[in-house]
């Protein structure tokens, strides 16, 4: 594995120069990011792209044709190329190919530009329709951060708080095939805030959440580290680690989409949320992880 590392003197970050994956987050020589465990996640990161979560039989209709396609796209399969590496900046770079087409017939570009400043990684995706057509596609980010921090605490020690009060939905999965089930319930969070981390709240596997604030910390009273995420054009949150385990992480995954019905094989033109966006243009979202 080759790695690319981009710093601002402060905070360090190492991307894999092939997967445009995160590898390394750190600051003061704290290892933020989840460093992956076969036990509960061998994983650090992924690239949600052109869809968010689980298929319906790992299939999809697009104008009348049936296509297959894995959990959360292909990101995690293909090759991107770096360009225009600075010191605190790289940009990702993917096209589309005969492979991609062969799963998801349009013709992209995908450029994922990493960026450090002030103590502050910023993740933004540039997304360009190079086809024909009306391109639909789902985007998101899912990397895992450490819990405790720093070894601060215990796991329970830590909570996600957002910057602001409210009450947001949780949207509804079918347990047994981790896909919608259109049962969506209040969630309710301490004080309006916040969500305090215990491993059996990820026994139903994520919270996804919508009407949520576009910023959320996952902190600790016992530590002074901690970090913000900010998701301003993002329309769900999801908070995961492994259901059933006490794993030592927790993932942050700001998405603009949502995965399939349980129930059938969605039609890309149909299915809601999905960004659709037409020939010649280009669509851009930005997420940044304040380390602290």
């Amino acid at each position: 594995m080759s790695v690319i590392t981009i710093s601002d003197g402060v905070v360090s970050v190492e991307i894999d120069s092939g997967s445009a994956l995160l590898r390394s987050i750190r600051k003061n020589d704290v290892e933020y990011l989840w460093q992956g465990d076969e036990k509960y996640w061998k994983s650090q990161d992924v690239n949600l792209f052109p869809y968010v979560g689980r298929l319906t039989d790992e299939k999809y209709i697009y104008s009348g044709k049936e296509y297959s396609m894995k959990i959360h796209g292909f990101c995690g399969s293909v090759t991107f190329q770096s360009e225009n590496v600075s010191p605190d900046s790289v940009d990702f770079v993917l096209r589309d190919s005969e492979v991609t087409r062969s799963i998801y017939p349009f013709s992209f570009e995908l450029r994922i530009t990493y960026s450090v400043a002030d103590g502050t990684l910023t993740k933004k995706c540039t997304v360009e329709n190079r086809g024909d057509n009306v391109m639909c596609f789902g985007l998101g980010s899912h990397p895992g951060f450490n819990v405790p921090l720093g070894g601060d605490g215990d796991f329970s020690d830590w909570y996600f708080e957002f910057d602001s009060e409210s009450r947001p939905v949780r949207i509804g999965f079918d347990q047994t095939t981790c896909r919608l089930n259109d049962v969506n319930e209040p969630f309710e969070l301490e004080d309006g805030k916040r969500l305090r981390l215990d491993h059996s709240k990820f026994d139903l596997d994520a919270i996804v959440l919508q009407g949520m604030p576009k910023s959320v910390m996952l902190k600790s009273d016992v530590s002074g580290y901690a970090v913000r995420a900010c998701y301003p054009d993002m329309e769900f949150l999801g908070l995961w680690h492994m259901p059933h385990t006490n794993a030592p992480y927790v993932c942050i995954e700001p998405w603009a989409s949502l995965p399939s019905h349980s129930d059938y094989v969605e039609d890309l033109e149909k299915q809601d949320y999905l960004i659709h966006l037409p020939n010649g243009e280009i669509y851009t979202n930005t997420v940044t992880f304040e380390i602290i």
